[in-house]
């Protein structure tokens, strides 16, 4: 771990014995249960900690942005209230709270089985504030214990930025970030998913470039929650997808 523990110092991050210990026993978990089910197409080590790892911890910085403007004028040790749409095998949600351990973290994901693995993993590696739900963001986006209740949506979903928007934004309370991790062409993205922006209530606050060792550039976009989210969004399940907002 070495090696991974060198890459995280371009993030500003500096990783204890025991949070890379932690890294570690989610490698192996990993690998174990994905003997059993589909978890991720990528097992070999070096490609996991970076196309996992590296990638999920990427967003840190950008995230510690947002806790320094949540704990001030309140304690810098209060939680951030964080959901990971489409986590699958917890990513970037479990990288970002083994790193940041003060975060309050919700992993939603659809799949039963996943879900397990996500319970399974917080127990092992004793994350406190941390739970998984087996749901679709389209249905528990209008649940009131959840809809506008976080201070930061993340997603590293393959969907386009409108149909992510509509996934995520109405978690996210006003003056809150969705924060979403792309590739190489964001522009062309941003644009097709203006109006999905403007009707959910989110304004692009900035894009951050990221480079990972041996991989293409990537996008990391911030959107801000600058206004209420209206009540008929998200639309039921499936809708975002096939019915993106244009």
């Amino acid at each position: 771990m070495i090696t991974f523990a060198n890459a995280t110092h371009e993030f500003g991050i500096d990783l204890t014995s025991e949070q890379l210990t932690a890294f570690d026993i989610f490698y192996r978990e990993l690998v174990a249960w994905n003997a059993r089910m589909n978890l991720t197409a990528i097992i070999e080590h070096d490609q996991v900690v970076v196309k996992h790892f590296l990638d999920s911890l990427s967003v840190v910085p950008v995230l510690r942005n947002v806790i320094a403007s949540e704990a001030s004028p309140r304690s810098a040790q209060d939680t951030v209230r964080l959901i990971d749409i489409g986590t699958g095998a917890g990513f970037p949600g479990i990288p970002l709270k083994i790193a940041l351990p003060n975060l309050q973290l919700t992993l939603l994901e659809t799949t039963g089985k996943k879900v397990d693995f996500l319970k399974h993993l917080i127990t092992t590696l004793n994350l406190n504030d941390a739970i998984a739900i087996q749901a679709r963001a389209e249905d528990l986006g209008h649940d009131a214990h959840h809809r506008e209740q976080y201070a930061v949506a993340v997603a590293r979903a393959v969907a386009n930025m409108a149909t992510l928007s509509e996934y995520t934004l109405p978690f996210v309370r006003k003056g809150g970030v969705f924060i979403a991790q792309k590739g190489v062409n964001v522009e062309d993205e941003l644009k097709q998913a203006k109006r999905a922006l403007e009707i959910l209530g989110g304004r692009v606050r900035k894009i951050v470039p990221v480079q990972l060792p041996n991989l293409e550039p990537r996008h990391i976009i911030v959107i801000a929650k600058i206004a209420t989210t209206p009540e008929t969004y998200p639309r039921r399940a499936g809708t975002p997808e096939r019915k993106p907002i244009m």
